[in-house]
């Protein structure tokens, strides 16, 4: 049985563990915290959105992003580095953002939702919904500004159009935001569910699989490589080896990979989480709701209220800015006043691994033992199924289900 370690054991690397397991690998996963699920898939804002998957990279993105910037409550934020990566990145970003290109990613990752969608149905049997606080609740995405509210409209399978009224008599959540809508647009089979939890309950079915060789928990510090092969990780528990490895470290992975000289085109897109109470005379959404111009998502998990938001370019901080804090918290009260006990609030931020296209990166690398699962931005728990089963197809020579141009290492 040929071994395989997955390095992180966040959303994308727990999945790809166990879809190589399942494929007949002997699997073994290296985390740096002492328990799974930790880093960018502990808050996250728990949208399963298979349908809804608009890469950042647009036309006319860049005139948005500079009015964003100065604005009080915008939803960007940037801090320039004394770091290459950063500017290589903004560089390919600017280069993606063409209404081409953009429609051509976004016809890939609806493939790519699909997959996902599929996969996670097969996890049901082993890991049940009720473990994750999973819900068919619907996506709604309203809109202020009326110029993009039509656009949305008029595209091909846009979904069903609601009017103001319409939004908050379906979603009373949003009774207070009606005079400020435009109108928004609704899809049916988009779902919500606690990531973390998800992370935690495959973890308990892993170390329950026959093919399964256990957890380390200890940070990876560099690869070793020779003669095209990588030959072990060096880690804080010592040197780990085996015949093939697979990067599923989120946003750790690209120094990773700089320590054998491939250059991944990934930059930690900062957001935050507030998660707050639910009473009983809550009007909590039912709907999973996006605020397209605010970039808020709104999602019950449980008897919570999750709320995640921005979008900072400050490198690897992950300190909690108050000032973005307090404005994601005003926009909350305003936005869905009467949602969850906003006095009992808590606090996350996370660091998204993105592509300058918004595109995960799948597959082979150089390195005829090294794989790739990487760059799923915002979108790691909605894409993590589909890019591990695809991840275990390729290793196993196999024929992917659909042409997977614009998801692999470029050269």
């Amino acid at each position: 049985m040929q071994h395989i370690i997955v390095i992180g054991g966040g959303v994308v690397g727990l999945t790809s563990a166990w879809w190589l397991a399942e494929a007949g690998y002997g699997v073994t996963l290296l985390e740096r915290a002492p328990e799974v699920g930790s880093g960018a898939s502990y808050g996250n804002g728990g949208q399963l959105s298979y349908r809804y998957v608009s890469p950042l990279a647009d036309e006319g993105v860049p005139l948005k992003a500079l009015q964003w910037l100065f604005q009080e409550n915008g939803p960007l934020r940037f801090k320039p580095e004394a770091d290459l990566r950063q500017y290589r990145w903004l560089a390919s970003f600017l280069a993606h953002c063409r209404a081409d290109v953009n429609r051509r990613t976004t016809a890939k990752l609806l493939e790519l939702g699909e997959l996902s969608r599929q996969s996670m149905k097969q996890l049901e049997v082993k890991v049940p919904l009720e473990d994750f606080d999973w819900r068919d609740a619907g996506k709604l995405v309203v809109y202020r500004s009326r110029d993009i509210f039509e656009k949305a409209a008029a595209k091909a399978g846009a979904g069903q159009i609601w009017s103001p009224k319409d939004c908050a008599e379906r979603e009373p959540s949003l009774a207070a935001a009606e005079p400020l809508l435009a109108g928004g647009i609704y899809n049916a089979g988009e779902a919500v569910a606690d990531c973390h939890a998800f992370c935690q309950a495959l973890g308990v079915q892993l170390r329950q699989h026959p093919n399964f060789k256990g957890f380390v928990h200890g940070e990876a510090r560099r690869l070793r490589a020779e003669k095209g092969r990588v030959t072990g990780i060096e880690t804080t528990s010592g040197l780990l080896t085996a015949d093939a490895y697979v990067l599923a470290a989120g946003i750790q992975s690209r120094d990773l990979s700089d320590s054998v000289g491939i250059r991944l085109p990934l930059y930690p897109l900062k957001g935050y989480s507030l998660t707050a109470p639910i009473r009983t005379d809550d009007v909590a959404p039912e709907i999973s709701v996006t605020d397209f111009e605010r970039k808020v998502l709104y999602a019950r998990i449980g008897d919570k209220l999750r709320v995640a938001a921005m979008v900072d370019m400050v490198g690897e901080d992950l300190r909690h800015d108050p000032k973005r804090v307090d404005s994601l918290t005003r926009q909350v009260r305003e936005t869905m006043p009467r949602a969850a006990d906003y006095s009992k609030v808590s606090v996350w931020a996370g660091l998204r691994p993105a592509t300058p296209s918004s595109a995960p990166i799948i597959g082979a690398t150089p390195y005829d033992n090294l794989w790739l699962n990487v760059g799923h931005g915002p979108l790691g728990f909605t894409f993590a199924c589909g890019t591990a089963a695809l991840l275990a197809g390729a290793m196993q020579g196999k024929a992917p289900p659909f042409t997977l141009d614009g998801l692999t290492l470029k050269a």
